[in-house]
């Protein structure tokens, strides 16, 4: 401080001010950010407290009284309280112990008895009861809390990043203020003493620190964006219900979080040993590339891949391995990681391109098809991820110094054979890559010999504990047992909240055969051939590929299927793919009590079982809950019609998450067509849903067929006489 009599000085007093005048501004947009944040959380536990409350009611109101001898060893006496009318333990809380003894029959201290005995189960009840929100049931505690939490969904994933700034930035600026505050003034610094000058000037470059911190972040404008997002309008009962159709996963993530209703430990852990979870959790992952909020399964997912460096994350399908991927990757990224690659299968490269650039910062190159050499050169040049098919990595070639900070194995059971071409690609790169994540929805638990396999690439040196008969001794014991390498969790272990719908949008490029059919479609003006071309020829589809793959998936998981279409030449093919042991299809031409025997004999069936639909005759009408996959197999000109089909099985009495996959094609009426109802969408978002009668116009998003074929036909025509 100029003048203050102390060498080593940095700041002059006129410097000291303006740096304590910002960092005081800064702390006051901080701490309106943390009020506004906690309120908002404050009021998601309120509306959540409200919930709980009615839910246990609920439970109360059906266990029987005759559960009060339980908690007593049978000591009570129930028959007086049973003849005066009370039936659950429920109504035995709706009065008082006075009222209890007022019964004949019963005295006073057996009124205290019951009454204790019932609070004891309500308070159990209370500690384990679950929340489900459920979309056929809208009730006005249920709406009120997806208000509360549409506040901080909303705000997106920043939201996290700003309010671990913001936390980070107010205890900072609490602890260096006061200290810093002598260095206002010569004088008071004269006052402050040696030790106290000394501190001051230390807690002064502390928040000169701080602020070229906070100026890098811009966190002034994340606070205050934050703010601005927390403190929108509350919205509709209809806006809230459709935004939560719309982003189930992210209200389910928040409300686990701020509810403490994360699955069990052990389950969501993938039942590791206690010191690789403990290893596991004391990893950081960095959020600074992702722009997607993970659910606490998912965190540590990702923090597993890091922490044990080369692994494989077998979740069961629906769970998010292609987001546990990308965190890991983001993570990377933020620490310095430049190259990263994810080999797939053809069929699965554009969902990864899609998913990386949605989920994430990171840029993604297609290491694939007749552009590859061009996207090679333009990824190593400047970095990032590159995607390529296993067909394609044993020609991916790289300069020495370009170093691959994680490679990326996506359906990993497809390299099981080691001698395979492919496998030994994945082999030799796995030689020279540090970092190794392998993803495969495929249980492992009785395919151990497939496991040592997969194991052989990343592992070696366990092989040696992993026999064959490992299996054997069950899932738990397995998964035990091989902790080091495979981490897996299953739907009904860490997914409390069931039902949701997860969306799936499977991007595919069309092969040779497809484009042919494509091509003859669009200039003969064939609306209708131009939907359907991808399966014109079914032993070379692209799309029927992809299909078979969800299925075989599906099966290994044990789920049941519903493939819908328009088509029934487009049904024939995919029953003709998939073999004879198909149900239905159920079409136009059925009778309504035809169509239910064969929906009732395609649930009753044991473990997986596959059904096809024409979506215009199933997709109303029919309950089909048993099945928690749904394929369609190309986009409906009514998104309404779509939206009815997964509603057959995302209803009451799904106990499944219900995972809608819509087979599309890039280039294509498929992509024309949703571009254009995307458009509708937003006019509608921003007129319709405003209104108070916007629940009575779904049909406001279709459109007229006639008109919609003509635009696209056009459209098609001219891109591809360009071409």
């Amino acid at each position: 401080m100029d003048g203050s009599g102390e060498e080593g000085a940095a700041f002059t007093t006129r410097d000291v001010r303006d740096i304590l005048a910002r960092a005081v501004a800064l702390r006051g947009i901080t701490q309106t950010f943390l009020a506004d944040h906690n309120q908002a959380r404050d009021d998601v536990q309120k509306a959540l407290s409200v919930v709980r409350t009615e839910a246990a009611q609920q439970e109360l109101g059906a266990i029987p009284l005759s559960r009060l001898k339980d908690v007593t060893e049978g000591r009570l006496r129930l028959g007086a309280v049973e003849q005066a009318g009370y039936a659950s333990v429920r109504d035995v809380l709706r009065v008082t112990p006075y009222t209890l003894q007022l019964i004949p029959g019963v005295g006073q201290r057996s009124a205290r008895q019951i009454y204790a005995a019932a609070q004891q189960i309500e308070r159990a009840v209370a500690d384990a009861v679950s929340i489900r929100i459920d979309i056929d049931r809208q009730d006005a505690p249920t709406t009120d809390l997806l208000k509360a939490l549409k506040r901080l969904v909303n705000a997106g994933p920043s939201l996290e990043r700003a309010h671990r700034l913001a936390g980070s930035t107010e205890a900072r600026l609490a602890a260096a203020l006061p200290v810093a505050r002598p260095a206002r003034s010569r004088l008071r610094m004269w006052f402050a003493g040696a030790e106290g000058r000394r501190r001051a000037r230390e807690a002064v470059h502390e928040i000169s620190s701080l602020l070229s911190e906070a100026t890098a972040a811009d966190a002034r404008t994340l606070f205050a964006q934050a703010s601005v997002d927390l403190l929108r309008p509350v919205a509709s009962d209809f806006e809230a219900w459709t935004d939560y159709e719309i982003q189930s996963p992210e209200y389910q993530g928040l409300l686990a979080e701020i509810g403490g209703i994360e699955p069990d430990r052990p389950a969501a852990e993938g039942f590791l040993s206690d010191d690789i979870a403990e290893r596991v959790k004391a990893q950081e992952l960095d959020d600074t590339h992702r722009t997607v909020s993970l659910r606490g399964y998912q965190a540590f997912g990702a923090r597993y891949a890091l922490a044990q460096r080369r692994v494989i994350i077998g979740d069961e399908m629906g769970l998010g391995k292609t987001i546990v991927a990308i965190a890991a990757l983001a993570h990377l990224k933020a620490g310095g990681g430049k190259h990263f690659v994810v080999v797939c299968p053809a069929s699965v490269l554009i969902n990864w391109l899609r998913e990386i650039e949605r989920r994430s910062t990171l840029k993604a190159y297609p290491i694939h098809g007749r552009d590859r050499a061009a996207a090679t050169a333009e990824w190593t040049r400047l970095g990032g991820v590159g995607v390529t098919t296993f067909a394609m990595l044993d020609q991916l070639e790289l300069p020495a110094e370009v170093a691959v900070e994680m490679l990326v194995v996506d359906e990993a059971h497809y390299i099981k054979n080691p001698s395979a071409k492919r496998s030994l690609a994945v082999a030799e790169w796995c030689g020279r890559t540090e970092r190794v994540l392998f993803l495969s929805g495929t249980p492992m638990e009785n395919r151990v010999e497939e496991f040592r396999n997969l194991v052989a690439y990343l592992q070696p040196e366990l092989l040696s504990k992993l026999r064959i008969g490992d299996g054997v001794a069950g899932a738990t014991a397995f998964r035990k047992a091989v902790a080091p390498v495979y981490l897996r969790r299953n739907q009904r272990d860490v997914l409390d909240e069931l039902p949701q719908i997860v969306h799936v949008d499977e991007w595919e490029e069309m092969s040779e055969a497809d484009l042919a059919a494509y091509r003859s479609a669009v200039l003969a003006g064939k609306w209708m051939a131009m939907r359907r071309a991808a399966y014109a020829v079914p032993a070379e589809s692209a799309k029927l590929e992809r299909l078979t793959e969800i299925v075989k998936e599906a099966e290994e998981n044990d789920l049941k299927v519903i493939v819908f279409s328009y088509f029934k030449d487009v049904l024939a093919a995919v029953r003709e793919a998939l073999g004879p042991q198909i149900h239905g299809p159920i079409t136009g031409g059925l009778s309504a009590a035809r169509r239910q025997k064969v929906v009732d004999t395609f649930s009753s069936a044991p473990g997986h079982a596959v059904l096809l639909s024409q979506i215009e005759a199933g997709g109303t009408g029919l309950n089909l809950q048993a099945a928690s996959v749904v394929i369609i197999c190309e986009p409906q000109v009514k998104p309404t019609m779509e939206a009815q089909a997964i509603a057959r099985a995302h209803r009451m009495g799904q106990v499944r998450t219900v995972q809608a996959h819509r087979l599309l094609t890039v280039d294509s009426v498929d992509e024309r067509l949703l571009h254009i109802l995307e458009a509708k969408a937003e006019l509608f978002d921003a007129y319709a849903r405003r209104s108070e009668v916007a629940e009575g116009l779904t049909d406001a998003v279709d459109i007229s067929d006639a008109s919609l074929a003509r635009q696209i036909v056009e459209e098609e025509q001219r891109r591809l006489a360009l071409l």
